[in-house]
């Protein structure tokens, strides 16, 4: 129990010396609570968790919740003993002159926008993991997308759904396999309000399908400048079934899968309608949200008076079209019974016929075998699309080409925009501190500048390692923490907890593998030999040791399963304490592994890692790569910023390529990693590693910023798409 706790409630206190009443005090903090800029603070972070940081670690440092157990009394008490008045009134005042500043770069180059705002659509938002309505990748890219167009001030609207039961909660028993949890997410809890219209009313949206409405309410979450408005199917006047659609992320089956895709596109436009927003540009981040453009066209019919063809290539004209899989399997397909139920009254709307609407999901539009897919919609109502990574041009080029069968492969309307990370969200408190007394003054507004990331060069080595080791003693201790709780959960013996709490060292090469548990991502790549595995871990000399993290889709059995290998390799004697699984990998154990290991290993099978931005994270904190020419680091690896793992080429035999490319990994393993890390000179330092650290952070830290992603969107789709500065896309 924290001494918080045993301070009275109730008991008038003293006014602040500042002048200001408790309950001012208490409104100032709630102000910061419920905008999310916070989450990219540090200094408002550490301000919150100075309050009670026992119950913040145990409310998943969420400040509304935390707020929520003090009175303004015992708020003001604990201000005045920590003496946290200043530092409340400047943060309070930073986020006011953060939300007033009129001289951003989007205000110099996002021109016309501000009059025309981009309406992102995204089926998931990771902005922080208090706000639990995302599952991974894509939620996370979505979240980073909008604290960037933020940051930099560009117009922008973003949509999407609410699930009060969000993404599971992973926990493993005894055998080591995945068990999913749902818990109900509060809403007095979240920084969210009802989304109300020009009368002061709260919003619904109505949807109308062959079996009857579908109403969604509208929330508003702040997240810095950027409003984010999450569509809710809790509403009363639906029926119960109803009421659970937007409950939990990627659950039930095609039926749930439509009707929420249903809410979020149809839905989300007509939200905008009743906001009184009219957008420039539609941006569908993949291709769950594509029925919007249809509402598009339907809105576009009914205020120009154009026909279905007129207003269709109005709507493509401004609509940008995000795709993030190589997987045929990540694309959403629907039957023609469905799309009839649920997009029927739509299509009675828009004049055209069934065989017509279905035209429009399909390759071959008279293909009457071929489903509905989300994607080609997509891509046929938009005039400006792309893919993730360079590499990922390649392969979507590829794979949609028969959608443009006059044209050559090199000349499919596909480009590319590599994905980026937002840096204030990834970057570590002691990293910032040590760019702060090196880098250029405010070289935070200046992150896209290649010459303002030269600074780490002139860093102390010893510095830089000091710094990383500090980081890295964190990881650990956060580590054994959360594996001896997943012991005492399971109820096993004494001394299980007490070996989880002694696992790990620091003085040993540290790599960290988390992502997503689908099997062409390969986990287990590592463990195909696995004596050799076990010489690594256990070399006397030079030993290493792997911290594992990651979910499997309740539906994906191999991918439970290859969980369940890597985590029982705790029973296996040989590699005692140097094997690691962490539950529930979310944000904020993201957050701690990035920051910490010493290589941040992914060896997808290529090339079906689109682009992957886990990496990118890892190298603003001095984390070093190992990875598969996949993605980003097809584009990224120089040869002297990380590590690769083979040449980037691949068999058409699947189990030849997995053969070849472990064989590769244990080779770089043993003959770069290994032996770099452990090159010391005579003060301990591996000058030789760090140097490389150096290159990484200097080579990639401005290139893969979420900042260089937006504005890459503003100048290649979003201007051009709401009729400002022509700057067509490089297709090639």
């Amino acid at each position: 129990m924290s001494q918080t706790d045993t301070i009275p409630t109730g008991t008038p206190q003293p006014p602040a010396p500042t002048g200001l009443s408790a309950e001012a005090l208490y409104n100032k903090c709630n102000a910061l609570a419920r905008n999310l800029w916070w989450s990219w603070q540090p200094e408002v972070i550490n301000l919150f968790r100075d309050l009670d940081p026992i119950r913040w670690r145990q409310l998943d440092h969420n400040p509304i919740a935390l707020l929520a157990e003090f009175t303004p009394e015992r708020l003001d008490m604990r201000a005045s003993e920590l003496v946290l008045f200043s530092r409340i009134n400047h943060a309070f005042r930073r986020l006011k002159e953060y939300l007033s500043e009129t001289a951003t770069w989007g205000r110099t180059h996002a021109g016309v926008l501000g009059s025309k705002p981009v309406a992102y659509f995204s089926l998931e938002f990771g902005v922080h993991e208090s706000v639990p309505v995302y599952s991974g990748g894509l939620g996370v890219l979505s979240g980073d997308h909008i604290k960037s167009a933020s940051g930099l001030g560009v117009p922008l609207v973003a949509v999407g759904l609410f699930y009060d039961q969000g993404y599971f909660k992973q926990q493993l028993d005894m055998d080591g396999y995945q068990r999913e949890e749902y818990l109900d997410t509060k809403v007095e809890n979240l920084p969210m309000e009802p989304a109300r219209g020009a009368d002061g009313k709260p919003i619904t949206i109505r949807i109308d399908t062959r079996n009857g409405p579908l109403l969604a309410k509208v929330w508003l979450m702040r997240v810095g400048r950027v409003n984010l408005y999450l569509l809710d199917c809790d509403v009363k006047e639906n029926r119960p079934e109803d009421r659970e659609l937007t409950s939990r992320l990627y659950g039930g089956d095609n039926r749930t899968r439509i009707r929420q895709e249903l809410v979020a596109g149809v839905g989300g436009v007509r939200a905008l309608r009743a906001l009184g927003i009219t957008p420039g540009v539609f941006h569908l981040n993949e291709g769950h949200s594509a029925f919007a453009t249809l509402e598009g066209i339907r809105q576009f019919m009914v205020d120009s008076g154009m026909s279905f063809d007129d207003s269709l290539r109005q709507i493509a004209r401004h609509t940008a079209f995000t795709t993030h899989t190589p997987v045929p399997a990540g694309h959403d397909r629907f039957d023609g019974g469905l799309i009839e139920e649920h997009l029927g009254p739509l299509r009675d709307s828009l004049g055209i016929s069934f065989e017509q609407l279905m035209g429009l999901g399909r390759v071959e539009p008279q293909n009457e075998h071929e489903p509905f897919c989300m994607t080609v919609l997509g891509l046929k109502l938009s005039r400006r699309a792309n893919a993730v990574s360079n590499l990922h041009g390649y392969v979507s080029r590829r794979m949609w080409a028969h959608l443009w069968p006059w044209r050559v492969e090199e000349e499919i309307p596909i480009g590319h925009i590599t994905n980026g990370v937002h840096v204030q969200s990834w970057l570590s408190y002691q990293m910032e501190q040590l760019y702060d007394r090196h880098f250029p003054v405010n070289w935070e507004r200046r992150m896209g500048e290649p010459e303002v990331w030269q600074g780490i060069h002139d860093v102390d080595p010893g510095e830089l390692w000091e710094t990383h080791n500090t980081l890295k003693n964190l990881l650990l201790a956060f580590v054994r923490r959360r594996v001896s709780r997943q012991c005492r959960r399971r109820g096993e013996s004494d001394e299980a907890v007490e070996a989880a709490r002694n696992m790990l060292d620091p003085n040993i090469l540290t790599i960290g593998f988390a992502r997503r548990f689908a099997t062409y991502k390969r986990a287990d790549l590592i463990l195909r030999d696995m004596d050799r595995l076990v010489a690594m871990v256990t070399d006397p000399e030079h030993p290493l040791q792997i911290i594992f993290a990651g979910k499997a889709h309740p539906a994906d059995e191999p991918g439970k399963q290859l969980i369940k290998r890597i985590a029982n390799l705790r029973h296996d004697k040989r590699l005692a304490g140097r094997i690691a699984f962490v539950e529930d990998y979310d944000i904020n154990v993201c957050r701690h592994l990035i920051q910490g290991v010493d290589v941040w290993m992914n060896n997808p099978r290529r090339p079906l890692e689109a682009s992957g931005t886990s990496g990118q994270k890892a190298v603003l904190n001095g984390a070093l790569n190992l990875s598969i020419l996949d993605g980003w680091w097809a584009e990224a690896y120089d040869g002297s910023n990380g590590f690769a793992i083979g040449r980037g080429m691949q068999h058409v035999d699947t189990a030849k390529t997995d053969a070849r490319d472990a064989e590769d990994l244990y080779r770089t393993l043993d003959e770069q990693v290994i032996p770099l890390y452990y090159d010391r000179d005579i003060d301990g330092l591996p000058q030789r590693w760090i140097k490389r650290m150096m290159n990484s952070i200097s080579s990639l830290a401005w290139r893969f910023s979420a900042d260089r992603m937006v504005a890459d969107y503003v100048r290649t789709a979003y201007l051009p798409a709401a009729g400002g500065l022509s700057c067509e896309m490089d297709l090639h």
